[in-house]
């Protein structure tokens, strides 16, 4: 039996303009886009959408969200399966139909999980799928942390798992990316871990070390074994052009957070996707100290947002960036979180409003400067929110 929805009255938000008419959404995938009338063929009226927006189901590559449930308080671990929920149903609230969950791998010292934890979670995203328990599709974005010695054993851990999308490559000693500087690096670790001075000397000693020792190998190791699997890669933290012309080499799909202007035009001009972080457009600066996503979107050379820590920016920052800045319009900042990160991960079934693909969707109310509501969300036709 065939199952229908027509939504009218709509503002559909297309890759290239937005144009008020009719969706209709069958069998899981969308059917028709008919602009301006409020009838489709046969005279079917369909549910009236009051001119709110339809948009696109968004797609996440980088948050680590899930964390944040799962670890709630230093010392303190939650239900696996309770957290993931709690989790998804924020993420699917926020309009985001698809989303890469990020596991971190490789010992990094930060205070971060143990040996086995990562794919623990892995397998209970696996069961409440299973389970029927998810409203969004659940994917997973491995963050390798190339400069850890045992980061190969933890990534031997997903060798099979076919929900990996997405694999980067990440370096966090001082001196590297992110930590360019000694003073970013004291206040990230040493103060926001109260480390003695000696403490701190010796650790910056041992991550200098580990760096030099394994980075470049391990990420030459990740990178061809992705190739060979057919993951996307992600660079990180990219600063330099030297950095950009390893990612290129590399053969990387998105780069990262780029943290200077120079590498994000770089990245952006040998065809990477450039990421920032939602929050960043929503604040208007970086939580970090370094370069603010609305000048890269200024420049023309920003391609996806990711929600990172707060997952209702990803639907709050393409408003905002439509808003506020005059060269982007709705319907390109809506694709750097559908179309855009659909396509540098290989999901070709998804991220626009086009007959044939998934009905991910959702119903968004919005009025100039103000915080968009979600209204209703759909996944492949079914109303999930």
């Amino acid at each position: 039996m065939t199952h229908e929805t027509i939504l009218r009255n709509a503002r559909l938000v297309l890759e290239d303009a937005v144009v008020e008419g009719t969706i209709v959404l069958r069998d899981g995938t969308i059917a028709e886009i008919d602009p301006g009338a409020g009838k489709v063929a046969g005279g079917r009226i369909g549910e009236d959408m009051e001119g709110d927006y339809i948009l696109p189901g968004l797609i996440e590559l980088h948050t680590d969200h899930l964390e944040h449930h799962y670890a709630p308080r230093p010392g303190v671990t939650w239900n696996l399966t309770a957290a993931i929920q709690a989790h998804d149903v924020q993420i699917a609230a926020s309009g985001i139909t698809t989303v890469l969950d990020c596991l971190r791998l490789g010992s990094d010292e930060d205070g971060g999980f143990k040996k086995g934890e990562m794919r623990a979670m892995s397998d209970a995203i696996a069961a409440a799928d299973k389970d029927s328990r998810l409203r969004a599709e659940h994917r997973i974005h491995l963050r390798c942390e190339v400069s850890a010695p045992d980061v190969l054993d933890h990534f031997d851990e997903f060798a099979n798992n076919d929900r990996v999308a997405l694999v980067s490559l990440m370096d966090h000693a001082p001196g590297q990316r992110q930590f360019t500087t000694m003073e970013q690096y004291i206040l990230y670790y040493k103060t926001k871990r109260g480390m003695s001075e000696d403490a701190f000397t010796a650790f910056v000693e041992r991550r200098k070390k580990q760096s030099e020792t394994y980075a470049d190998k391990h990420r030459a190791h990740l990178a061809a074994i992705c190739h060979g699997r057919g993951i996307a890669l992600a660079s990180h933290d990219d600063a330099t052009l030297e950095h950009v012309e390893e990612s290129r080499g590399f053969g990387v799909a998105v780069a990262e957070f780029p943290t200077s202007m120079i590498a994000a035009e770089a990245s952006h001009k040998a065809g990477m996707g450039v990421l920032m972080g939602a929050p960043n457009i929503v604040r208007g600066r970086s939580h970090s100290g370094n370069i603010p996503a609305r000048a890269l979107a200024e420049a023309g050379v920003l391609d996806i947002l990711s929600s990172d820590y707060v997952p209702f920016s990803l639907i709050h920052a393409p408003f905002v960036l439509a808003d506020e800045v005059a060269s982007v319009s709705l319907a390109e900042a809506v694709a750097m979180v559908s179309a855009n990160p659909a396509r540098e991960v290989g999901m070709n079934d998804r991220g626009s409003l086009r007959p044939g693909l998934r009905a991910d969707l959702s119903r968004v109310r919005h009025n100039p400067g103000d915080v968009p509501v979600v209204r209703m969300v759909m996944r492949q036709g079914v109303r999930v929110i």
